[in-house]
């Protein structure tokens, strides 16, 4: 049987113009068993999002659905951080079970401590009533997301706004913690985090799962990708 394929638009070149390059590699990749690619839907999705804004320019990917599995080719620096993406991503709802900082050389230790230092802060900003500097942990970007139930919203402002709305009471807001954080450096730029949240407040306490895809701006390790789920 053939298998289907697609190509999602992302450069113009075709992969066969980039297996000529001496600066360009190809990888076949394959995620978690927990993930399922598909050509079309909500299955797949998340995880190639988040594949996209690891890569180049230059980049392209091929998704192989019957074979659960993507054909990347970019700049080597670039599919090494999508292959420990692929490595280290799971569903946004799968249990995460304990605490874990990926890698032990030091170098990967000062940026996950960077990186929880960023959660920590967003903790005690929201836990103060200031949702402003909670935001001061993504980047102030129009390319920034926030993928929450069936929504995607785009754009720092646009998250503030969502948040300001949603959470438009102190009573609303409750106390919220971050736990079982999984720290995942894909690149010296890139960092995949999963974790629990949860909001303790005088009628409920919801909670549930995050994946947050940060990247090392100019102004530190910020969140360009937040995919939050409730239990």
């Amino acid at each position: 049987m053939v298998l289907a394929l697609v190509m999602l638009a992302i450069a113009q070149p075709s992969l066969a113009a980039f297996s000529q390059s001496e600066t360009l590699v190809t990888r076949v990749l394959r995620p978690q068993s927990d993930v399922k690619i598909c050509l079309a839907g909500g299955c797949g999705n998340e995880i190639l999002r988040l594949a996209k804004l690891l890569m180049s320019n230059a980049g392209a990917i091929e998704v192989e659905a019957q074979a659960n599995s993507v054909i990347v080719t970019d700049q080597r620096e670039s599919v090494e951080s999508i292959s420990l993406l692929f490595e280290s991503y799971h569903e946004s709802n799968t249990a995460v079970s304990e605490f874990r900082i990926a890698g032990g050389q030091k170098s990967d230790d000062k940026e996950s401590a960077a990186i929880r230092a960023v959660l920590e802060a967003q903790a005690a900003a929201w836990n103060r009533g200031d949702v402003e500097a909670y935001m001061d942990g993504y980047d102030r970007s129009p390319n920034t997301e926030f993928v929450g139930g069936d929504s995607i919203t785009r754009g720092w402002q646009e998250v503030l706004d969502r948040y300001k709305k949603k959470y438009d009471t102190r009573e609303k807001m409750g106390t919220l913690t971050f736990s079982d954080l999984e720290i995942n450096i894909l690149s010296g730029d890139a960092a995949l985090v999963l974790g629990r949240w949860r909001l303790k407040r005088a009628s409920d306490e919801p909670h549930g799962t995050f994946t947050l895809l940060f990247r090392k701006t100019k102004a530190g390790w910020r969140i360009v990708h937040d995919h939050s789920s409730s239990a």
